[in-house]
């Protein structure tokens, strides 16, 4: 089960992105699509939906491993683990204590 989910803000730990900070609009398999990070360029060709085609920039992949989710309280990445809250599960940061909401668990 992935640390990070869609929606998420997380910051990038390791890599040619490192320090860079965005929201996840993407889990695919082990690696996260964040919103602005890791920028590509794709050479399209005219469709109905394009019809001028050309060169379009969209978000790249960046491994999971390589981000952590963004705590507020302490202005940095933050490490996770899941601890039960009554009936509910919560993603709860290791050092601050933050809780991060978890839809679906």
């Amino acid at each position: 089960m992935p640390h990070v989910r869609k929606g998420d803000q997380v910051v990038v730990t390791a890599g040619a992105y490192k320090g860079k900070r965005g929201q996840v609009l993407k889990v695919v398999g082990d690696r996260v699509i964040i919103e602005k990070v890791a920028m590509i360029k794709r050479h399209t060709r005219p469709t109905q939906k394009n019809p001028q085609g050309g060169i379009v920039d969209k978000e790249g992949s960046v491994h999971i491993s390589n981000v952590a989710l963004y705590d507020e309280k302490t202005s940095r990445g933050t490490r996770t683990k899941i601890v039960a809250d009554g009936d509910k599960k919560v993603r709860v940061g290791v050092k601050s204590g933050t809780k991060f909401p978890t839809a679906g668990m």
